[in-house]
């Protein structure tokens, strides 16, 4: 498998200096904008060969090798119950860091390295946090867009990591 970490731009969306700010990776699962804090962020690589894994969540796609580590590999999409579409060059996988475990997240592709304020962030609607998902911790405004941004110790919490991390070691990791 290639491995190939992404070297975007950070581009400044901050006009208060950079006292309160944060570095967010930006990427596209279908035509929304996601974001995560670049901190959770182990590296970015390509989509490679994914093994399966018998008898596991549907958002599940498998497991990969990593320089002889083996990680989980989670399908965003089905995560998100949106409609599945094939791989595309644009495809990566996210390698994060959450808790103790490191887990992959596929998305449809990686957009750029942001720096906001925390001032630049609303929070989430309570209408969308309180139906289950208090891993959208805020919105985000660019110029024409809206970025949702993700708390990943939330969105894989400690019971999800456990059971991947099992399912990793029952397939001989």
């Amino acid at each position: 498998m290639s491995t190939a970490t992404a070297e975007p731009l950070v581009h400044e969306h901050d006009t208060a200096g950079h006292t309160g700010s944060m570095q967010l990776v930006s990427f596209k699962l279908g035509e929304e904008t996601y974001g995560i804090e670049i901190t959770k962020i182990r590296e970015i690589i390509l989509v490679g060969e994914i093994t399966r894994i018998p008898e596991t969540p549907p958002y599940v796609k498998g497991l990969i090798n990593l320089r002889s580590t083996v990680i989980p590999v989670i399908d965003l999409r089905t995560r998100f119950s949106l409609a599945e579409s094939e791989l595309t060059a644009d495809s990566r996988i996210m390698v994060l860091n959450v808790g103790s475990r490191t887990i992959g997240i596929v998305v449809d592709s990686v957009n750029e390295v942001l720096r906001v304020t925390r001032d630049q962030i609303s929070p989430a609607p309570p209408t969308v946090s309180s139906a289950g998902n208090d891993y959208m911790t805020g919105l985000v405004r660019l110029k024409e867009d809206l970025l949702i941004l993700l708390d990943v110790d939330r969105l894989f919490g400690n019971d999800e990591t456990v059971a991947l991390a099992q399912a990793a070691a029952d397939a001989g990791a």
